[in-house]
């Protein structure tokens, strides 16, 4: 083994290149991770990225000639569309890296067809499918949901999100224009609050995996689980805000200057536009409000983790866990 590859084989990829107990090496991380180019890779490219991380983990000898930064490009593909729990191939729809794209067109239909019934329900109806797809690719741990689950998680997210847009279309249908614009917003938001919780239930009945310092599972906790999907709703939230919010008030402007109305065929694609420059900051700062490998105080553990732990450590069992949150 060449002294290269020796020091690349030194270098811990299990836990992300820039120090994730500050905002900015976290956003910093997020920005590689959510990386709308990601999704362009191709399925070789990304079996080589998978090779490469295992054959790091094994400690086997790399390419000859390979870098560090190859090897954190390569980590940095692997994390963009593998599960951090179950290392199986996410779904490329479902994956991080696909919300720039997919999200500045859904968010943009919103935004534009707000007024119609037919419309709102056909664009929350996308919005919601999309959604339960990354909430259910994104979970965390192993859970596993049935179909009927699935069905009723998804059935339940998407009418919470009709009624509100709807509902809340016909309660401002006198008010200022740049009110019924932000009613998108208010509908997307409230139904994160219920898609969320619902695609990842699992982990509210049984349980999130914790781990030590030794990165050993010590048991699941339901705890870990609320915690971390009360925490994925908030991120969600703060995607998606910056151009379900601001972009209202830059259209509302160009209506009443009288732009749409000389040009109507630019309102979609000045939206999806905007929407898609915001989304492309929006996202990854959002994603590192908190940590993915997230924390949990020995204090806040069930029992039966609290008896394990003080089993195998004794007197100097750890004051904290990890988990992963999900996205």
């Amino acid at each position: 083994m060449s002294e290269t590859s020796k020091s690349l084989l030194d270098i811990n990829i299990n836990q992300p290149r820039y120090d994730q107990n500050t905002y900015v090496g976290r956003a910093k991380h997020f920005l590689q991770v959510t990386n709308p180019l990601n999704v362009f890779a191709s399925p070789a490219a990304l079996e080589d990225a998978r090779t490469i991380v295992t054959k790091h983990r094994l400690k086997e000898n790399l390419p000859e000639g390979f870098t560090e930064d190859q090897l954190w490009g390569a980590k940095t593909l692997y994390d963009s569309a593998f599960h951090p729990d179950t290392g199986e191939k996410m779904n490329i729809i479902g994956r991080m890296s696909a919300q720039v794209p997919m999200n500045m067109l859904i968010t943009g239909g919103m935004l534009t067809f707000y007024k119609s019934t037919p419309a709102v329900v056909f664009w929350q109806w996308i919005n919601q499918s999309f959604n339960a797809l990354v909430n259910y690719t994104n979970r965390s741990g192993d859970a596993q949901l049935s179909n009927s689950h699935l069905l009723t998680s998804y059935a339940c997210a998407t009418g919470g999100a009709l009624t509100t847009a709807l509902g809340l279309n016909r309660l401002v249908k006198n008010a200022s224009p740049i009110v019924g614009r932000l009613v998108p917003f208010v509908a997307v938001a409230a139904a994160n609050c219920v898609n969320i919780p619902l695609m990842r239930s699992q982990e509210l009945i049984e349980g999130t995996p914790v781990y030590d310092h030794l990165n050993e599972r010590m048991g699941v906790s339901k705890t870990a689980a609320r915690d971390g999907i009360i925490q994925v709703t908030f991120s969600r939230i703060a995607m998606a805000a910056p151009g379900m919010v601001l972009v209202p008030f830059v259209m509302n402007r160009l209506e009443r200057k009288g732009t749409l109305r000389r040009v109507p065929w630019m309102n979609l694609p000045i939206q999806v536009s905007l929407v898609g420059l915001c989304l492309t900051f929006a996202t990854p700062l959002a994603c590192a409000v908190f940590k993915q490998k997230a924390e949990i105080k020995y204090s806040n553990l069930e029992d039966d983790i609290k008896d394990k732990l003080n089993q195998k450590f004794g007197k100097d069992v750890p004051q904290t866990l990890w988990y992963n949150k999900g996205l």
